[in-house]
């Protein structure tokens, strides 16, 4: 027979059941090991509420002498229901800007939990991969703009919306928020000329590898959007595909803006863009940069956009109009290139006999045989960058005139679109340039965006 299992709250109600009969009070006290005034307690606690007051009762304080006001927590509370994604980090930066006592990070946690307005974040597992590193990291604001399109849901009235995002890398400020009609080039190619009229030209866009932004069967990946992109003198940077943890601080906007902004009224669906835009811009603090917002770090570009070149020109190289259809004319004969670059010329730069390197830019794209009338393309480096090679890890030409390579985390001269009337090279006079055109100087090893290497 097992032994008899005694609770304390059994114990206790048997004791203050014999404490009504007995006449010695404290013998039976003494009997069950307690002191006379912890029996007096548990009498007078059964008298007050029976055999339920037999239960153990929280030793927590009735009231701190550290406590929040219920104002404070009210205000608390109304910043939480404003801002809904927003975490207590964020709130409490807001709150400072309005009150000089600030409670602590932990205590706008309590009072959220307690509230019922936090919800447990799901922890996924990470698959292992390797992360690409080209070397292009913005230091400044306009150095890097990163642009995606967020993926398209179905709002009121079920219609499509696909709104097409683009940051500022440095400062993280959102330049646009648009939720545009189609993904067509057109439609893209308007919206960053309304950008560039605005805020001016960046150094570089950061961009997947899918439409428009590039073309899986163009050489380099260029597509008529991105060759638009290297005629106004700005570099090209994409991730590797299937990876779009290599643009990440993009897609982690994508997630914010999935939060808040699906399932708007298609009718009011641009003005709470719009709104959303201007809140995350001026108001919300961000951790990566010290609780500051990005309009505080933000600046207009100092290279201005005045329209599009009719042409490039390319100094001490031949020049061959790409046409319509993608193809070049040398040697009286037709040698296909890209249909990206319908309209624009491409440089030929001489490497024996009859062989010609094609420059488009900045960008060397390959080389062309007049004999077989062949377009080899530049293959994709799978190599890390190199001495004497750019950040893609590709070398080209020799440097011109001498020139000694440079380091590349240093400003370049050769290759960058030089402004119309300089003198690249030393004394010698600059050709005439087409109107509205952007000249090239003369390719060199390291100056180049090369994004490939030529087979020997």
């Amino acid at each position: 027979m097992p032994w008899k299992v005694i609770e304390p709250m059994n114990q206790r109600t048997e004791f203050v059941l014999r404490a009504m009969k007995t006449d010695n009070f404290r013998q039976l006290c003494q009997e069950y090991g307690i002191s006379a005034k912890t029996g007096y307690k548990w009498r007078e606690r059964f008298l007050e509420y029976g055999v339920s007051g037999m239960a153990e009762l929280s030793r927590r304080p009735k009231s701190r002498p550290q406590g929040l006001d219920e104002a404070v927590v009210c205000e608390i509370v109304r910043l939480k229901q404003r801002h809904r994604h927003w975490g207590p980090r964020k709130l409490r930066k807001v709150y400072e800007r309005m009150h000089a006592e600030v409670p602590s990070e932990s205590s706008f946690k309590r009072v959220l939990e307690r509230a019922g307005l936090v919800q447990p974040r799901r922890l996924r597992a990470r698959a292992q991969s390797g992360r690409l590193s080209s070397g292009r990291k913005a230091s400044g604001p306009n150095e890097v703009w990163t642009v995606d399109f967020k993926g398209w849901w179905y709002g009121q009235g079920n219609q499509r919306c696909e709104p097409l995002t683009v940051r500022d890398e440095f400062s993280r400020y959102v330049l646009e928020l648009r939720a545009v009609p189609n993904a067509r080039t057109e439609t893209v190619r308007a919206c960053f000329e309304r950008l560039f009229e605005q805020y001016g030209l960046p150094g570089a866009i950061r961009s997947d590898n899918g439409a428009p932004f590039a073309s899986d069967q163009g050489v380099l990946g260029l597509s008529r959007l991105s060759a638009w992109w290297v005629a106004l003198g700005i570099d090209l940077e994409r991730g590797r595909p299937s990876c779009p943890q290599d643009n990440g601080a993009h897609e982690r906007l994508h997630l914010d803006v999935e939060r808040e902004l699906r399932g708007q009224n298609v009718v009011e669906q641009q003005a709470a863009f719009e709104e959303w835009r201007q809140t995350f811009n001026q108001e919300r603090p961000h951790e990566a940069l010290g609780m500051r917002c990005p309009a505080e770090l933000y600046k207009l570009s100092e290279r201005r956009y005045e329209g599009t070149p009719e042409d490039l020109v390319y100094e001490g190289l031949e020049s061959r109009r790409v046409a319509k259809w993608g193809s070049i004319s040398l040697g009286h004969q037709l040698v296909f290139i890209s249909g990206a670059l319908a309209g624009w010329s491409v440089g030929l730069e001489p490497r024996g006999q009859a062989q010609y390197l094609v420059w488009f830019g900045r960008l060397l794209l390959g080389q062309v045989d007049e004999r077989t009338l062949s377009f080899e393309r530049t293959e994709p480096a799978a190599a890390p960058p190199a001495a004497g090679t750019n950040a893609d890890g590709l070398g080209g030409g020799r440097p011109p005139n001498g020139t000694q390579a440079h380091d590349l985390s240093r400003e370049l001269e050769f290759g960058r679109p030089a402004q119309v009337g300089a003198t690249p090279f030393g004394d010698r006079p600059p050709p005439k340039p087409a109107p509205r055109s952007i000249r090239f100087p003369a390719p060199s090893g390291t100056g180049t965006q090369n994004n490939g290497t030529m087979k020997q």
